[in-house]
């Protein structure tokens, strides 16, 4: 794992849009493994930015996000479509036809995971996998278990899940209950990952995906095995780390 650290929240965004950067710039036709949540904003906020100068051309690029709420439509305003639109694909020349997100308003979790696995081998997999990181390490909604999930699966999730995305939502049975998700196995697949963290909360997690053992208890930390993984922190999230 490379390790790289940032000040705070701000420099880890852009260094980590750096890397995004670079990967498109290499490769104008690469497959982006995208993710969601609080982490990325400011990393999609300075593509934006580079885009609007004429530095950068999504156009050949493609998609793949890690993850969708099972039961939620793509123009719910909590739903993970609604969300890669307004904070990253409205803003950019990318043709929506080359994204990829789960459908959420599939009910047959079997129809609706063996099609996206089939999008992804039909792509060639991931060139760049951005992650972040969840407060019990779980990646896209792979959450803690008993054994790692190889391919896309639809996840009860934690209550800790639950109750981080409680205030999204203005009442608990609005909150969603399941997830389809990337799995393990197609996220190891991707020629590069590069992971987010932010913030003291994240400290004694991220010290267990890097320093702890390898374990579907912390789905994390199977990053360990990866041959070209970059972590992106900031201060307060590395702070634990042992010197």
């Amino acid at each position: 794992m490379r390790i790289i650290e940032a000040q705070d929240y701000q420099e880890m965004s852009r260094k980590a849009a750096g890397i995004i950067f670079a990967q498109v710039i290499m490769k104008p036709d690469c497959v982006l493994g995208l993710a969601t949540g609080s982490s990325p904003i400011g990393t999609y906020r300075q593509l934006v930015e580079w885009y609007n100068q004429g530095d950068i051309d999504f156009s050949q690029v493609k998609t793949l996000n890690l993850d969708e709420y099972k039961g939620l439509s793509p123009d719910n305003p909590q739903s993970y479509y609604y969300f890669m639109y307004e904070n990253l694909f409205k803003h950019i020349n990318i043709n929506l036809r080359n994204t990829n997100i789960p459908n959420g308003l599939e009910d047959d979790t079997r129809k609706e995971c063996a099609r996206y696995d089939q999008v992804i081998a039909a792509l060639g997999g991931v060139s760049l996998q951005l992650l972040g990181l969840g407060n019990n390490g779980h990646i896209g909604f792979n959450e803690p278990d008993v054994n790692f999930k190889k391919t896309t699966h639809c996840v009860t999730l934690a209550q800790s899940t639950i109750d981080a995305n409680a205030r999204f939502f203005n009442s608990p049975d609005e909150i969603p209950k399941h997830a389809y998700t990337m799995g393990i196995g197609s996220i190891m697949g991707a020629g590069k990952i590069l992971v987010i963290v932010s913030g003291e909360g994240k400290a004694g997690i991220l010290k267990e995906v890097i320093e702890g053992p390898i374990t579907p208890s912390v789905p994390a930390s199977i990053l360990q095995l990866h041959k070209d993984v970059t972590i992106v922190a900031d201060k307060a999230a590395l702070s634990q780390l042992t010197k």
